[in-house]
Formats: C-alpha cells, sequence, structure tokens
C-alpha cells in the first residue's frame, strides 16, 4: 500500500503547485500537467514510474474526453457550419497529413508510422484555443468561427485514426485483411449504436431520471460511457471510439447539459493524469542536447501556419482572417498526443523518432497562447491590405454614428445590452452600440436598431463610434481585462465622461474604480439582492423595511446609492429614520453665496454633510474633488441627515 500511495501523493502534489501556478500566468492547466509529467517521470526525477495502472486510468481519462467531445457534437450543427467543417476543416486534415506523410517517408519512418505522425501534427488543441478566443471575445469574430469549424472536423477526424491504427500494427502480410475487418466491424457497431441506439439511450434515461436519484444519475452516466466503450472494444474498436459514440446519442436528448455537469469532475482528473503520462513520455535531455526539437518546433509551427493559410485563401476567405487562422491553428493539440500514445503502444514508431517531435508538440502548445496574443501585430506587418480593411471598418463606424449627439455609448449587445438599449429608448435617449457578432447585428439593424461591428476595446473603434460627444459609455459584458482596457481609452480621450461597467462578482470591483469606473454592478450581489428581498416579502417583512435593506446594501456598494432622495410616498417606521442620509439637488442660481467658491471653502463637514455629484451643463461628476468650484447653474447633490442638508441648502445659498 506505501509503494502505491508514494507516487500517487507524488503526482498529486506537484500537479496541484503546477496548475496553482499556470492558472496565476493565465496559462492552459494541461500545459502543467505536461510540464509535471515530464519532471516527475523515468526520463527527470524519475519520482513516478510508467505502470500498466497509470496507463491504464490515463486511458480511462481519454474515454471521457471523447466523450466530452461527442456531447458536442450534433447534426444540426455540422449542418450549419457544414462549409467550414467538411469543406476547410476536411481539406486542412487531410493536406496536412498528406505534407507530414511525405516528409517522414523521407526521413525513413515507415508508411504506418508516417499516417499516425501525419493526423498527430494536423490536430491542433481545442481545449486552449476555445479558452483563449473566448477570453478575447473572438469566436464569433470571422476567423473565430473559421477556427471552431476547423477544430469541429480534426474532433472528428480523430475517430477513424483511431479505428485504423490498431489494424497498422498487423503484420504486412495481412494489413489489408485488417484495415478493411476493421472498418466493417467500425461500420456496424456505428450502425447499430446510432441508430437503434438512441432511441434505447432517450428511454432510459426517462426511466433513470424518474427515480430523482442525483447519485443514480451519475452512476448511469458512468455506466453507459464505459459499457459503450467497452462494446467498442470487444469488437476490434478502440475505447475512446465508444465513449465518442456515448457522447453522440446523448447530446441528442435533454439530459446533455445535466451529463455534461456530471462528468466534468471525472473527465478533468482523469484527463490531468493522462497529460501527466504523456509528459511522462518527454525526455528533458532530448529537447537540450537535440537541436533537431527547435528545428522542428519552428518547421511544424511555420509550416502548418502558413499551408493553413494558404487553404483558408483558396476557400476566398480575406488574407487577414486567414492569417489569423492559420497563426491560432499553427500549434499542435491533445489529440495529436492521444494519436502517438496509441502509435506507441502499437510499436508504429520507434522512440528515437517519437522523441524530438513530442518535445516540439509540447513546446508547440507552450508557445500557442503567445503566438495568439500577438496575432493581431503579426497580421498587420504581414498584411498591408489589413489596414485598409480597418479604416473602412472605422469608416462604417463613423457613417452611422455621425448624426449621434448627447448619446449612451454601449459596448456589448447581448441580452444586458439590448434590454439596457430599450430602457434608455423609452426615456428617449439616443443609443449606439458596438458588438462583434455579425449575425446579431444583422438582426438588430434589420429592426431598425443603432448597432454596429467593432471591438470596444479599441481606442480607434470607440472614437468613430462618438466617444467625444457621448453623455455615458456602459459596458454590458463582464469581463474585467476588457473592461480595463476600454478604460484606459476613455481616460485618455475623455477623462470626464462617466462609465458603468457589469462584472460577475465583487472581486473586481475596486480595480475597474481606480480604473477609472464611475460606477461597477456586479451581477451576482444584484441577483442575491433581489433573492433576499422577494424571500423577505413571501415571510411577512413589511415593504418599506424590506426597501431599506436593500437601499442600506446598495450603499454599501454603489456611490450613487449612498442615501436616497425623500419624497412623500416614502414612511417611516422609527424615529431613527430621520437620522438616515439621504440625498438632496440644490439648483445654483445667480447670486447664491458659493458661486465661484471651492467645495472645501463651503465647510459642509461641520453639518455632516458632503457633496456626492454636482451636475453641470447635463454631465454628472461623481465624488467631485475639494477643489471643484461651484458655478452658476449647477446641480449639487448633498448627502446627509434631514437637518443637515437643510442647513446646508441654506449655507449654498446664502452664505
Amino acid at each position: 500500500m506505501h509503494a502505491t500511495l508514494q507516487p500517487v501523493l507524488v503526482l498529486l502534489a506537484t500537479a496541484v503547485l503546477v496548475v496553482v501556478v499556470f492558472r496565476h500566468l493565465k496559462l492552459p492547466p494541461l500545459l502543467g500537467y505536461l510540464i509535471v509529467g515530464a519532471a516527475i517521470g523515468p526520463h527527470a526525477f524519475g519520482w513516478v514510474r510508467e505502470t500498466e495502472q497509470v496507463h491504464d486510468l490515463a486511458e480511462i481519462g481519454v474515454v471521457f474526453l471523447m466523450f466530452s467531445i461527442g456531447l458536442e457534437f450534433s447534426l444540426s450543427k455540422l449542418r450549419t457550419m457544414r462549409r467550414t467543417v467538411l469543406g476547410l476543416g476536411s481539406a486542412q486534415v487531410a493536406i496536412t497529413l498528406l505534407v507530414v506523410m511525405g516528409v517522414a517517408l523521407l526521413l525513413g519512418l515507415p508508411w504506418q508510422g508516417a499516417l499516425v505522425l501525419g493526423g498527430a501534427l494536423a490536430m491542433s488543441s481545442t481545449a486552449i484555443l476555445a479558452k483563449l478566443l473566448a477570453e478575447r471575445f473572438e469566436l464569433d469574430s470571422e476567423h473565430g468561427r473559421q477556427i471552431i469549424g476547423i477544430l469541429l472536423f480534426q474532433d472528428i477526424a480523430v475517430v477513424p485514426l483511431l479505428i485504423v491504427i490498431p489494424a497498422l500494427a498487423a503484420p504486412a502480410a495481412d494489413l489489408a485483411t485488417s484495415i478493411g475487418w476493421a472498418l466493417l466491424k467500425a461500420a456496424a457497431v456505428l450502425t447499430l449504436l446510432l441508430f437503434a441506439g438512441q432511441r434505447l439511450m432517450r428511454l432510459w434515461f426517462h426511466v433513470v431520471a424518474r427515480a430523482k436519484s442525483s447519485e443514480l444519475f451519475v452512476l448511469n452516466v458512468l455506466l453507459i460511457t464505459l459499457g459503450v466503450a467497452y462494446i467498442t472494444e470487444l469488437a476490434g474498436l478502440s475505447l475512446a471510439l465508444g465513449a465518442f459514440i456515448a457522447g453522440v446519442l446523448i447530446s441528442e436528448t435533454e439530459y446533455r447539459y445535466q451529463v455534461e455537469e456530471d462528468i466534468k469532475p471525472f473527465r478533468d482528473v482523469l484527463l490531468g493524469l493522462f497529460f501527466v503520462t504523456i509528459g511522462m513520455l518527454l525526455d528533458i535531455r532530448v529537447v537540450v542536447q537535440n537541436a533537431w526539437v527547435c528545428v522542428i518546433l519552428v518547421a511544424l509551427v511555420v509550416a502548418k501556419t502558413f499551408l493553413i493559410f494558404g487553404i483558408a485563401r483558396l476557400f476566398g476567405t480575406a488574407t487577414g482572417v486567414a492569417l489569423r487562422t492559420g497563426l491560432a491553428l499553427g500549434a499542435c493539440g491533445e489529440f495529436g498526443f492521444v494519436l502517438l500514445a496509441n502509435a506507441n503502444n502499437a510499436r508504429l514508431i520507434s522512440p528515437e523518432f517519437l522523441q524530438p517531435v513530442l518535445a516540439a508538440m509540447v513546446l508547440s502548445m507552450l508557445a500557442a497562447p503567445f503566438i495568439i496574443q500577438r496575432s493581431e501585430a503579426i497580421v498587420r506587418r504581414l498584411n498591408a491590405n489589413e489596414w485598409m480593411l480597418r479604416a473602412m471598418q472605422i469608416h462604417t463606424i463613423a457613417v452611422q454614428s455621425m448624426a449621434a449627439n448627447d448619446h449612451v455609448l454601449i459596448c456589448g449587445y447581448g441580452r444586458n445590452g439590448q434590454s439596457l438599449a430599450r430602457c434608455l429608448e423609452q426615456e428617449k435617449v439616443p443609443v449606439i452600440a458596438l458588438d462583434l457578432d455579425p449575425e446579431r447585428i444583422r438582426e438588430a439593424t434589420a429592426a431598425g436598431e443603432r448597432v454596429v461591428f467593432g471591438d470596444a476595446a479599441r481606442r480607434e473603434v470607440l472614437s468613430a463610434a462618438g466617444l467625444m460627444r457621448a453623455r455615458a459609455l456602459v459596458i454590458t459584458y463582464a469581463d474585467t481585462h476588457s473592461a480595463l482596457r476600454i478604460l484606459a481609452h476613455v481616460q485618455a480621450l475623455r477623462p470626464g465622461l462617466p462609465v458603468i461597467v457589469r462584472t460577475h462578482d465583487e472581486t473586481d470591483i475596486e480595480k475597474l474604480k481606480a480604473a477609472g469606473a464611475a460606477e461597477v454592478v456586479a451581477e451576482i450581489l444584484e441577483g442575491s439582492l433581489m433573492l433576499a428581498s422577494t424571500t423577505l416579502m413571501l415571510i411577512g417583512t413589511p415593504l418599506n423595511r424590506v426597501l431599506r435593506r436593500i437601499r442600506d446594501t446598495r450603499e454599501q456598494h454603489y456611490a450613487l446609492f449612498r442615501g436616497f432622495f425623500r419624497g412623500i410616498t416614502d414612511t417611516r417606521d422609527d424615529e431613527a429614520h430621520a437620522l438616515h442620509p439621504r440625498l438632496h439637488s440644490v439648483l445654483v442660481t445667480q447670486g447664491a453665496a458659493a458661486i465661484g467658491k471651492p467645495i472645501s471653502a463651503l465647510d459642509l463637514a461641520a453639518l455632516h454633510v458632503e457633496i456626492s455629484a454636482v451636475r453641470r451643463r447635463n454631465v454628472r461628476t461623481l465624488e467631485p474633488g475639494p477643489d471643484t468650484v461651484i458655478e452658476a447653474g449647477d446641480v449639487v447633490v448633498m448627502l446627509g441627515t434631514e437637518e443637515g442638508v437643510a442647513a446646508a441648502e441654506i449655507k449654498l445659498m446664502q452664505g
């Protein structure tokens, strides 16, 4: 027991440490797992030895990865993206595979190994690219849709490659028979499972769901995943193929999303173990001592980038979009390791050939986030027309916003942006919205709404959208990195403009306010307030006490809600209410004593009153400084008790 537990503890400790570091650096954790495997494996410190049990657990990790890919796969999705997936995606995989296979044959690798190597190097990382594109809000961009379409075909292409690999290990005399028999069995099993299995799967899940037991539901998911994988293995196919089929079957049922959530912990843990075992195959000494690793790395990334660029151009893609697609897909992916691990087990590729290639693949994945981060600069440097396209986009935005004045600029036209726009339009406030989803923009503009395509985090886009003429700017999507970039541009171009930022929780409120946000709205806080207020009212708490509780909470978080404007509808449930801070607006008319004086000279602190805002020429300034000079026509918003603000108004007007 001690001998078994020690390597597991070493594995867990190093994995946790490295993944924490990679999370902090905003790098994909799977790269951390690869490094952990390389460090603790037999080629480095040797803390964990390769054993059959470790490889079995790692293979189950691949099973759950393929199951997750199956859940994401749907025929409707394939139909909507068929030109990109079946056209561009199939061309990329086929041409890359053939080019790599040709080079490998010239270097003396047997054609079986060359075929698997070509398939492995044709793959890119779905895990890394999907995450990076989502973080950069590029999933709905033209190059983002192309990248996702190609990745989808790569995921599909893994299935036949996994079927063929075991057959390729057969003796030369029996090779054709083995491949033919494998494909025939695959067709029979796939037909049986996909056509007969779909109806049975839905009926069985209905039976399990009626029990209303979460434990039973999870156990059933594990049974289906591993059971179908076992059936395909008995048929002479791979476990991973069976898991993929199980995922496809469940994806067509109404239980898909629940299954995805239930399976995620198992998938992530076991998949992490798989990447650790892949890292254990890597010999660090080969990377250090073998100059061929660097040659393979550069040749692989550069050749694959320009190969994909060329294929995309042949399909009519614009130069800039094609180049961005190539740069994103130039590195290798996790399925390449799956294929190489199977090829290594089947003895199709010699260790001497496998080591430098494996090292180059790992290094390419490490480089992928940095390449994508610099992709815009690379595209502009290599493509002179990119500047013209950008200029045309800016011109289009400027034309549509030219007539707008004193408007609200909305960054992001999702559900929150659309709801805000409709509220503002009801108040006759003009709106211009920026978004990156062409389909959403097309639908909105057809309905007569003022939405334009543009990245709000770009300085020139904000200027073209009328930033200098806007009354306020609202960032409606919860992305702190993008919001900070927008705030930096606003501070540089128009520092007095009120900017309202949406965020997911309260973590980044202070950071965003320090960057210049007038107010930060945390959606979790607002959801919690509505939940609490509804609960309080349903259990019989008086409405005025519920409203006061909401007001008190908001006062602690939002400057705009510090105090409130009292009206005749406000009731008092206790005498202490008179001491509650309230807001009071005072119009500074001609001849008022405060005109020409800075706020610090008014000495309102003695009355326990502060000026929370000043509205001047319809522009509201939050938290004015002590040096702010009062002018005729200003609307001064004071915060204090009833008695305090009454005395402060007299002092403001009469001295």
